[in-house]
């Protein structure tokens, strides 16, 4: 199946992202947002079905939805995830699955209930020179891992330049905002090319002159069970911005950037690397997503990330937390 009818929940960048993908694959869609003016502007879209205010709403004018993207900030995920399955529809759910690890199980215990699929967006596993990282990794071309570093470093006030940065939800800690949360991507991204660790220790706080209520700066050091040290570092005030991982092992490193956008390996003590550049576009792995819902639309198993990743996401960032308060190491359950 491609096509059908997707509502959209949440007409920020990542609903528009996502409406606007699934459109270019043949779907209609109906966007809901509370704030009349977003809905104004993506009215205008030749694809677009109907704009509501609210999502009983929606769900009333129209009963061919074929499936729902949640994208609204992080607070209202679970319980509108959860109104959709509840409804029939398989979700895209924008990561991260809710602010904290109860509510994120109590929508994991709803997915196995109503037997609906949800597919997450923890979209940077659809990056194809993440994926090419993984297959080294599997195939173990550097060795026992000793060291890995995580490393996102991005000023708030760049990210929505059309806007004021405190109107993003990223500024605000009650709508489910900043560093730990919003990054959690990175957080994903060491489960799904490392496995579960062993302990974390912590440091989440503000920084930054930043005028938000959330946190800028997380340092964490994480142990692997015979296995690496991590370090991860996300920050919501650099500039120049940077995003890599390095991964160091007895016979060499793999080193991946956005900037360039390259997978490097190194195994000789000078800086020798064997660089592999690629030209994939950010908006790449959103598609390769969309195409993966509407696989799920038509019956296919989620397969890239579901509600369970999502849990244990939040599994790392409760571990976190608990380790900033105690100012301790916290073994992850």
């Amino acid at each position: 199946m491609r096509g059908g009818h997707i509502l959209v929940i949440g007409t920020g960048s990542a609903g528009k992202r996502h409406g606007s993908n699934l459109a270019s694959l043949g779907c209609d869609i109906s966007y809901v947002d509370p704030r009349q003016d977003r809905l104004d502007e993506v009215s205008a879209e030749r694809y677009v079905k109907g704009v509501y205010t609210d999502v009983d709403a929606a769900l009333e004018q129209s009963s061919d939805y074929a499936g729902a993207v949640v994208a609204s900030p992080p607070v209202f995920h679970v319980d509108q995830a959860i109104q959709m399955l509840e409804s029939g529809l398989p979700v895209l759910l924008e990561k991260p699955v809710s602010p904290d690890d109860k509510s994120a199980r109590r929508l994991q215990a709803t997915v196995a209930q109503s037997n609906t699929p949800l597919l997450l967006g923890y979209t940077w596993r659809w990056w194809e020179p993440l994926t090419q990282v993984k297959q080294l990794l599997d195939q173990n071309q550097i060795g026992q891992l000793r060291s890995v570093q995580f490393v996102m470093s991005a000023h708030l006030a760049d990210w929505h330049p059309w806007e004021d940065y405190r109107d993003f939800f990223m500024a605000s800690k009650e709508l489910g905002g900043g560093a730990l949360l919003d990054e959690s991507h990175w957080v994903d991204l060491m489960l799904w090319l490392l496995g579960k660790p062993a302990s974390v220790y912590a440091s989440i706080g503000k920084m930054s002159d930043l005028d938000i209520s959330t946190d800028d700066n997380v340092d964490m050091v994480i142990q692997y069970e015979d296995g690496p040290v991590v370090t991860m570092h996300l920050d919501l005030y650099g500039r120049p911005h940077q995003k890599y991982i390095r991964f160091i092992g007895e016979n060499g490193t793999i080193l991946w950037t956005v900037d360039p956008n390259r997978v490097a390996v190194g195994h000789d003590m000078e800086e020798t690397w064997n660089h592999t550049l690629y030209n994939c576009e950010r908006n790449d792995m959103f598609l390769a997503a969309a195409r993966e819902f509407l696989d799920v639309l038509a019956g296919e198993p989620v397969t890239t990330c579901g509600i369970d990743d999502g849990v244990q996401v939040l599994s790392i960032i409760e571990a976190a937390r608990e380790s900033n308060d105690s100012r301790r190491v916290v073994v992850v359950s």
